[in-house]
């Protein structure tokens, strides 16, 4: 029996776009690093999604590699804010419609600009959540950008990166 469709997957099915759904057994949480070490997969090319708030009250969903951290300064210019600030845990579902971890930037319940990476111009596929924990979609950027409506703009902070 096949696993059900996600909104993501729903939305990339009715625009006719091409992409792959990899499942993997997820364990209590899963990190963009710990998603990497089990697939198999570099973790430049897994990129997580955050939720951001503007001082417009405006949301966000920003998309950068795994292994990266979001630069807020760079962020809030990219969408023409001020400033931004993620979002509360607790408030990630409730926005969303989806669980930490397995926030997809397609199918987002709350209608947000979503912001890419401009990295994720330098591969031909990569990966985000599927809109659900041990669920990724392998795409290619230009697919995401269509798909999402989404703009690249370089916006994680420069020469830091997460080992752990």
């Amino acid at each position: 029996m096949s696993e059900p469709k996600t909104n993501a997957m729903r939305i990339l099915d009715q625009k006719k776009m091409p992409y792959d759904v990899i499942y993997y057994e997820p364990g209590d949480f899963i990190s963009s690093l710990e998603v990497s070490d089990k697939l198999g997969i570099d973790i430049n090319v897994i990129f997580k999604t955050l939720i951001a708030q503007g001082k417009s009250e405006r949301y966000y969903a920003f998309v950068i590699p795994g292994n990266r951290e979001l630069d807020m300064k760079k962020a809030a210019r990219s969408v023409g804010e001020k400033s931004v600030d993620l979002i509360p845990v607790k408030d990630i579902n409730r926005l969303t419609g989806y669980v930490r971890g397995g926030c997809s930037p397609l199918g987002i319940k709350r209608q947000c600009k979503v912001v890419i990476d401009s990295s994720c111009k330098t591969y031909d596929k990569m990966y985000v959540s599927g809109g659900k924990i041990g669920c990724t979609l392998c795409l290619s950027p230009q697919t995401l950008i269509d798909a999402s409506n989404a703009t690249t703009e370089d916006i994680t902070l420069d020469n830091v990166l997460i080992t752990e």
